[in-house]
């Protein structure tokens, strides 16, 4: 297999699946760090293993800061958002619990809902989005019940960039005595994101998106006072000769082998995070963002679906072609352009039904920080051949 690839062909434009590249410093940095000191973390004294360990609660005690959380122990590493999203649902709900979702949501969420209410554990609603696909806080009560204990709610959509008001979902929450949990997958290192502020009890993020981290390392924050029932037991190199799962946190919730590679990623990019400052990352992205949702608005036979707002945003956008299957759209960009994106359904099916773009899906395109205003001309040159070429 053929390794190799042009890279500076490329015009990439699926920041919202992975960031790529990841800032070469933190790249290099966090391999130079693997090699020094890549042993197994918190399982022996010797000292690579305390230094090991050491990262370790470093990298909680800046991600802690940076959701605006009280306790690092409470910040817990898993392989994903995805892990983290299952680990929180499964472990908060009783038989016989309903939740409240939204049709905003991944399948990180839909699935495992779904998954639980196949089995008659819970019941679930997801609450329908209102104009430009926000979500409006007073619906959520529409779908209150008795044994109503659990909302789950994506802070911004993977298909269309939406930002929702997770503040005030989240103070219906506190008033109604439900727990809240949020995804930011989309969001965390790209939009300010503060636990307490937003009455948010946990939520689940990825490292490889816009906290340009490695693919295979996640996490979740559980504040004070929630407890999430363990699904998974095994190893923590802590008191081995206890014959149950450890009910401390972060040990809770983290069973085996810690992704130190990752883990260390993580930390140098916080670092690099703030050096740059997010607003910084944020504008420039946006920017970018505003020419290209701009630029295909004025192509004739294109129509974008969701939002054009660009306010409570994320530089994400879906968009389809008059006559054209979304998926030929995107071989052609790939193929004849060397314009990466994504197209389909983007594991988000019922935001696609609820815009009527089901069961193709869209084509979306996503900024990233590495983008450049070349990335933006080539990719709407792009579209005005393929739309023009078909009518």
């Amino acid at each position: 297999m053929d390794l190799t690839l042009d890279q500076a062909k490329v015009h990439y434009l699926d920041s919202a699946a992975t960031v790529y590249p990841k800032p070469k410093r933190v790249l290099e940095r966090m391999v130079e760090l693997y090699l020094q000191f890549g042993v197994n973390p918190g399982r022996s004294g010797y000292d690579l293993c305390l230094v090991g360990g050491g990262l370790v609660d470093s990298t909680r005690k800046k991600l802690t800061e940076f959701f605006g959380g009280t306790d690092p122990n409470r910040l817990c590493f898993t392989s994903n958002a995805s892990d983290a999203l299952n680990i929180l649902i499964q472990g908060l709900v009783r038989p016989g619990d309903h939740v409240i979702s939204t049709v905003l949501e991944h399948n990180s969420v839909i699935r495992p809902l779904n998954h639980l209410r196949e089995k008659g554990t819970i019941e679930v609603d997801y609450v329908p989005c209102g104009d430009h696909c926000i979500l409006d806080p007073d619906e959520f009560g529409r779908f209150l019940k008795p044994n109503t204990t659990l909302v789950v709610v994506n802070h911004a959509s993977n298909v269309i960039g939406a930002v929702q008001p997770i503040a005030e979902i989240g103070e219906f929450c506190r008033e109604h005595g439900l727990l809240f949990v949020i995804d930011v997958a989309q969001t965390a290192g790209l939009v300010p994101i503060n636990m307490q502020s937003l009455h948010v009890d946990a939520l689940a993020f990825t490292g490889h998106k816009s906290l340009l981290a490695p693919t295979g390392i996640g996490g979740l924050y559980v504040r004070e006072g929630v407890t999430v029932e363990p699904t998974r037991y095994g190893g923590t190199g802590v008191r081995s000769a206890h014959p149950f799962h450890l009910e401390e946190y972060p040990y809770r919730l983290e069973v085996g082998t810690l992704n130190l590679l990752g883990i260390s990623a993580l930390y140098l990019a916080q670092d690099y995070l703030a050096e740059e400052g997010i607003e910084n990352i944020y504008r420039h992205e946006m920017a970018l963002f505003t020419k290209l949702q701009e630029g295909l608005q004025d192509i004739s036979g294109v129509h974008l679906h969701g939002t054009v707002k660009l306010d409570n945003r994320l530089p994400v956008l879906s968009f389809t072609i008059d006559g054209w299957d979304p998926s030929d759209v995107g071989t052609f960009l790939d193929v004849d352009y060397c314009v990466a994106c994504r197209t389909g359904l983007h594991c988000a099916p019922l935001i696609h039904e609820h815009m009527g773009t089901a069961p193709r899906g869209t084509v979306r395109f996503s900024v990233g920080p590495s983008n450049t205003e070349e990335d933006i001309s080539v990719a709407l040159a792009a579209v005005r051949e393929i739309a023009s070429s078909h009518r």
